[in-house]
């Protein structure tokens, strides 16, 4: 007879940890651990964004932590590249490993041939970016431009305001228009939805200029779909619109602002009607909107990164983030514009990443752009990278131009180690795994770029099996190079302090201790709070900048323009002949890129790899709904599920990602179609700018592949046993 255990003797706390996922939520989780084990994850309810509640993925988020899939050992591969056979080894004789080749690399090839490659897997300060940066920096190793997300559109936002500064999202509960501009609030930064929905309730409308209808577009009083790609030119045609019909801020223009009368010039070449046929939008609607934006006020645009994701995406963003300085928005409690709340927060990373190391070196290493790894890993110039170190990142699932990639991944003479908490994708391709941790098991900073808060999430249970954080992976590492420098004997505790030190005002009292104790301290600044008070802004003339030398001298126009994307009708002609659809891969509401989307939960309520089409684009390839269709062009093929319905008007394909590639149909997701060319600006990614031609699978695929399709669907037992 079993005898159930006496709950009186279990010991039951209720602690706080931070969501580490790139989100600009950065929520604070209320944790339920009963005797070492979490059994209950809820959002924090005094958290003022968090406000109790999560997202519907980390609802769920105990899928994860306790996954059948998770890495608990260090381990070395013993089958083929991408086999996923490995056997346990000791982390003793995995630091040795990987210390030895290493060596061995560096004295063959130069440090240069080893190839760091990480991202936001995690965001906090500490697991991003401190002793893992120490130690390349002071190794030598090739330096990783992270552009994947966002450069393109910081870029772009920083020509026009100066830096990473917005609204505070808290204050938009003023706003009385708020417009969703290329973001979908409702899957992607959630916790957002309550002050909108508050502004709603106080007479706000809201609007979202999107190609892609979503979630937050069912929610709005109004949709606007533009061309993907074509949305700096629907912002100069509201422009246009504004200053002929005189609803510009004259005074706020003359003392905020440079270049107004240079922009009006330039507004002129984009009466609607011409609008209309760059971006698909009719005239009337773009003047429609842009007497709304003008007279509505006080007025908020919320851009995100989405927006920035094509090869004209960084004067996309620069074009729109000039209108709330064109209506005076920026003068009014909950007017203006947020990409990022970044730049808001004084931490001392310099302290944590020691870039001074790099002085060491008799020249600065060379710098390899990570959206281009696959050219990276196949292209053999001196010295051809020997050993990639993944953290924090998928790349054989997240990176462009996949096939590429994963070709690199199987070369034999690459040395590849994956730090990492579950087997993914690229896990399969390494040499040797190390096991991660999860964010209720290891110490770490936040910063975040969607609210004013600073946090500490501090570990709630004790590692499982043998997960090590990557700083005491580096660590580690670092002994076993023979690196002697005293910094790399900081501890984790060492190192929060570090992030904290410098004597900002904004941080004055936010100590290691008081977060400690409270786990979460808004940044000194007034609520609500104006980055632009006072009409300062950290731009080279102090003013908003219409007109910008600064892009002057760097090669771009100085002033807002639009640029066709490289794939598209105006951009390639001859490529749009060939492949005439333009697909975008905006977030899926179940997936954070690719976190969560090999939780059997996550993996349902998404369903299958949907390929959203219009009813015309359907129609003329003969696709009915529900059928299997092959996407392609020259990059490679993918294959999904058709979807037809007015989500995406013709001519625009839409696919919810980012399936895992084994979860994919035949082994591919969408990122097999999309390229690895850089943006205009920041050399950031561009998986948005992507032409492709669509078919009935039937039409390219043997009867035995196509079984293969329809078999591999409802979901694997790989995923059920989850």
């Amino acid at each position: 007879m079993t005898i159930a255990p006496d709950r009186r003797s279990i010991k039951v706390e209720t602690r706080k940890v931070i969501c580490p996922h790139d989100c600009p939520d950065t929520c604070c989780m209320s944790v339920t651990v009963e005797d070492g084990r979490v059994t209950k994850v809820t959002g924090d309810d005094s958290h003022p964004f968090t406000q109790g509640f999560l997202c519907v993925k980390t609802n769920y988020y105990l899928e994860r932590l306790y996954s059948p899939q998770r890495i608990k050992y260090p381990m070395r591969r013993v089958g083929p590249k991408g086999s996923g056979q490995f056997e346990r080894i000791s982390w003793d004789e995995a630091t040795r490993l990987i210390a030895d080749r290493f060596k061995t690399i560096i004295a063959e090839d130069g440090a240069e041939a080893i190839l760091p490659y990480s991202y936001a897997g995690t965001m906090g300060l500490l697991s991003y970016a401190s002793m893992d940066r120490r130690f390349f920096n002071y190794m030598g190793a090739s330096q990783l431009d992270r552009t994947i997300c966002s450069t393109a559109g910081k870029e772009g936002y920083n020509f026009t305001m100066g830096g990473s500064f917005g609204t505070d999202p808290e204050s938009i509960v003023n706003a009385k228009l708020i417009i969703a501009w290329g973001t979908n609030p409702v899957s992607t930064n959630v916790h957002l939805m309550p002050f909108i929905n508050e502004a709603k309730k106080r007479g706000a409308r809201l609007v979202t200029v999107d190609p892609h209808k979503s979630k937050t577009a069912d929610q709005s009083d109004l949709y606007i779909q533009p061309y993907p790609g074509t949305d700096a030119a629907l912002a100069l045609g509201m422009m246009q619109v504004i200053i002929a019909e005189n609803l510009h801020d004259r005074e706020f223009i003359k003392s905020d602002t440079l270049g107004f009368d240079l922009l009006a010039e330039r507004a002129k070449e984009y009466p609607p009607e011409r609008v209309e046929q760059i971006t698909g939008v009719p005239a009337q609607q773009i003047r429609e909107f842009a007497r709304l934006y003008a007279t509505i006020k006080p007025s908020f645009i919320r851009l995100s990164y989405g927006l920035n994701r094509h090869t004209n995406g960084g004067m996309m963003v620069r074009t729109v983030s000039c209108l709330p300085a064109l209506v005076g928005a920026w003068s009014q409690v909950g007017g203006g514009a947020l990409l990022s709340t970044g730049g808001a927060f004084p931490l001392n990373r310099a302290a944590l990443e020691k870039p001074q190391f790099l002085s060491r070196h008799s020249r600065f290493p060379r710098t390899i752009n990570m959206i281009k790894l696959g050219e990276a890993l196949l292209d053999y110039k001196e010295p051809p990278v020997k050993a990639l170190f993944v953290y924090n990142s998928n790349p054989a699932v997240v990176a462009p131009n996949s096939r590429k990639v994963i070709a690199g991944l199987e070369r034999e003479d690459l040395f590849c180690v994956v730090h990492e908490q579950v087997m993914t994708d690229t896990a399969r391709y390494a040499d040797i795994v190390l096991p991660a941790p999860t964010t209720f098991e290891c110490l770490d900073l936040y910063a975040a770029y969607g609210h004013l808060y600073v946090q500490l999430s501090q570990p709630v249970i004790p590692p499982l099996g043998e997960v090590l954080a990557n700083t005491e992976v580096f660590r580690r590492l670092a002994g076993a190079m023979g690196y002697a420098d005293p910094s790399f004997e900081d501890s984790d505790e060492d190192l929060v302090r570090q992030a904290l030190s410098g004597n900002h005002p904004s941080l004055a009292g936010i100590t290691y201790e008081r977060l400690q104790k409270d786990t979460f301290a808004r940044l000194n600044l007034p609520q609500p709070y104006n980055p632009f008070e006072g009409g300062k802004y950290p731009t080279p003339s102090g003013k908003i900048e219409f007109y910008s030398e600064k892009m002057l001298r760097a090669g771009f126009d100085p002033l807002p323009v639009h640029n066709p994307s490289a794939e598209s009708a105006d951009g390639s002609p001859e490529l749009f002949e060939k492949y005439p659809l333009r697909l975008v891969t905006p977030a899926a509401h179940h997936f954070l890129n690719s976190s969560f989307a090999e939780m059997p939960t996550m993996l349902r309520k998404q369903q299958r790899p949907y390929l959203e089409l219009n009813e015309v684009d359907a129609r003329e390839r003969s696709i009915r709904q529900g059928q299997w269709v092959r996407a392609w062009n020259e990059r490679g093929e993918a294959y999904f599920v058709a979807d037809i319905k007015d989500s995406v008007g013709a001519g625009v394909a839409c696919h919810l990602s980012l399936w895992w590639q084994r979860y994919s149909p035949l082994g591919w997701n969408c990122n097999t179609l999309t390229s690895d060319a850089e943006a205009d600006m920041g050399g950031g990614a561009t998986f948005h700018t992507n032409l492709v031609q669509v078919e009935l699978a039937a039409l390219s695929l043997p009867p035995e592949k196509m079984a293969g399709l329809e078999n591999l669907y409802p979901l694997s037992e790989e995923v059920r046993l989850g």
